[in-house]
């Protein structure tokens, strides 16, 4: 997955002023011009996820930067791993590190503990995805970790699926009315998810002209029968309570997908460090 730069480097930069404010202290008083170079180096095994963003931050400090990438996007890291190589000037690499490296650590987390969970429902029909449990100011590029990993992304936001949660059926007085009064208010081209609790509220789902049905909740034995009943007519997607211990099991009911916040909520960041040479 690439990112376009315009679309993450306002937010760079106002993770560099959050850090610097009126100006690094320390650094400046060093009074230093020089160019260094330093490495960014594993500490313990992981996947890679961040190194666009670590650029694209020190290169916004110094455009003079050049970089030699060791390990990848999505790359799994040994410890002692080389991951980049940064030659800038000696004030960028001092000022960037901390902010380039909290990064790169939180990020590379999500994508290691995402690609186990994907590679724990391997042979099965289902493909995780994450939800909108996200860190408010970080979502694109939490979601962008999942994607390195090897899921896909749910929704990103509001504006890009309509989902009918149960506080929206209760408002509109029912799964139907609700369907059928955002199918009229929606582009075409959206899709329309329900959220559902039981056999009888997918049915409804399912009658309604419904896209996909969030299963929500349900047990193991409850999902199977919801397989059965949709017979391939409305796309399935398990959600609430997935995590490394439970996800085969539910992967093997044959829902289509599995939604899982874990990944992101969950994932501890990875040990990294960073030293100039």
């Amino acid at each position: 997955m690439r990112l376009h730069p315009l679309l993450y480097r306002r937010s760079l930069e106002e993770f560099l002023k959050e850090d610097l404010g009126h100006g690094d202290i320390t650094t400046l008083s060093l009074g230093l011009s020089s160019k260094a170079e330093a490495v960014v180096r594993a500490k313990e095994p992981l996947v890679v996820a961040g190194i666009p963003f670590v650029v694209e931050l020190f290169r916004i400090l110094d455009p003079e930067a050049t970089f030699e990438v060791m390990r990848g996007e999505g790359e799994e890291a040994a410890e002692g791993d080389e991951l980049l190589r940064i030659r800038a000037s000696v004030d960028a690499l001092l000022m960037g590190e901390r902010t380039a490296l909290n990064l790169l650590q939180r990020l590379s987390g999500i994508a290691t503990l995402t690609k186990s969970m994907v590679e724990a429902v391997r042979g099965t029909r289902a493909t995780l995805v994450d939800t909108r449990k996200t860190t408010p100011g970080l979502r694109l590029f939490e979601k962008y970790a999942v994607r390195v990993g090897g899921a896909r992304n749910h929704r990103m936001g509001l504006y890009d699926c309509a989902m009918i949660k149960d506080n929206h059926i209760k408002a509109a007085g029912g799964i139907k009315k609700a369907v059928e009064a955002v199918r009229k208010g929606i582009p075409y081209t959206a899709r329309i998810e329900v959220e559902v609790r039981n056999l009888e509220e997918l049915e409804e789902a399912m009658e309604a002209g419904a896209d996909i049905a969030l299963l929500d909740n349900m047990d193991v034995s409850t999902m199977r029968k919801a397989v059965e009943l949709a017979a391939g007519r409305i796309l399935l997607e398990a959600s609430g309570g997935i995590n490394p211990q439970n996800i085969r099991e539910v992967a093997e009911t044959g829902v289509d997908y599995i939604s899982a916040g874990f990944i992101i909520h969950h994932a501890v960041w990875k040990d990294i460090n960073m030293k100039l040479l």
